[in-house]
């Protein structure tokens, strides 16, 4: 044949999700870690993957990586679910709870994936966007609830790309009005040290998702994970993909979770520099940088299209948010070493110049 039948028709007109990673010399737009494993650790994740049968399939569920998360959150095996990365949990999400004749609540700007997943699956999308400071509007939200046809949404908390916190009290009562299940997308909490892990104890209609890429230096593995009621994740488990977490992944997050304290004294260096970042932004006229509890800071300045390629030119890779609904004029910067965000600073304050 010389002709092939139209794809499914919810991908007419999606965009296939672009991070725009480009090569540079100072990468500050994905909002990895900046620093690697250290060589010591890396050494011992190399022993621990020699000792992997590569010519055998993984554990299907990656059991023994599952005890150790279970056991740091005061948690059974059964509340606990790896994925290929956190995408695949995500996706799984819309996949369990969604569909078509479902309804996904999104609280936008946020991450895009998330409404990307929901049109995927057929399933309904409901958008209450956040307030002009990127807050959420919890009163808004709550009256959306309570009309009873939302079966699940996500509030991401640090909010990507905004950076701030939800509010710790407003997802309880959230949690406590709805059925929904609600998904607590925590990717950067080890930068805000604050968690809504607690709450499980009280909600079933609760599951937290977490990931290795950002905390601990391993973006390039692959590995996220939920924490959950038993029936929420078993119902995960019926929609993921078997064997989606490789043997070799499993070997370097077992090992990198045993030495998860190693990784405390870089996590902070970022919280230091977050706020050197912050300060550094305030200083340069026509910047308005917004609070951050995560390892990025979005920031709007105008021509923000023009300085992103100004900045690019200088060979600083930032994410350019200003052609995205809600977030016109927006960049967003990861927090970088001392040296990486010297150098933005600096190329920002010209190019700043230049787009006035």
């Amino acid at each position: 044949m010389r002709s092939v039948r139209p794809s499914a028709p919810q991908l007419a007109g999606l965009e296939p999700y672009d991070p725009k990673y480009l090569p540079a010399d100072t990468l500050l737009s994905a909002n990895e870690n900046p620093s690697d494993v250290e060589e010591e650790l890396r050494r011992e994740i190399m022993r621990e993957i020699r000792r992997v049968p590569l010519n055998r399939y993984p554990d299907p569920l990656a059991n023994d990586l599952r005890d150790l998360i279970a056991e740091a959150n005061g948690l059974d095996r059964g509340q606990v679910l790896v994925g290929n990365g956190g995408d695949e949990l995500l996706f799984n999400l819309a996949l369990a709870w969604g569909g078509p004749g479902r309804t996904f609540l999104n609280l936008p700007p946020t991450f895009s994936v998330y409404a990307a997943n929901a049109r995927l699956t057929g399933t309904e999308t409901v958008d209450v966007p956040r307030r002009p400071d990127f807050s959420i509007d919890e009163d808004a939200v709550l009256a959306r609830v309570a009309e009873g046809d939302i079966d699940f949404m996500v509030v991401t908390s640090p909010n990507n790309p905004t950076g701030k916190l939800a509010d710790g009290a407003f997802v309880a009562r959230l949690l406590a009005a709805t059925d929904a299940l609600v998904m607590v997308d925590e990717a950067y909490f080890e930068f805000s040290r604050r968690t809504v892990r607690p709450l499980l104890a009280e909600h079933e209609n609760l599951v937290v998702l977490r990931t290795f890429s950002k905390a601990f230096s391993l973006a390039g593995a692959r590995l996220g994970y939920l924490l959950g009621s038993e029936d929420v994740i078993r119902e995960f488990i019926k929609v993921r993909q078997p064997y989606s977490v490789d043997a070799v992944s499993q070997a370097i997050a077992r090992t990198v979770y045993r030495n998860r304290a190693k990784f405390e004294p870089a996590i902070q260096a970022i919280i230091d520099e977050r706020a050197r970042l912050l300060d550094g932004l305030s200083r340069i006229p026509g910047v308005e940088a917004f609070p951050s509890d995560a390892n990025y800071v979005l920031f709007r300045i105008a021509n923000a299209g023009a300085v992103w390629q100004n900045l690019f030119e200088r060979g600083v890779l930032v994410r350019d948010f200003s052609s995205a609904p809600l977030l016109e004029d927006c960049l967003r910067v990861t927090v970088g070493t001392a040296q990486e965000n010297d150098a933005f600073l600096a190329a920002l304050k010209d190019a700043a110049l230049k787009a006035l």
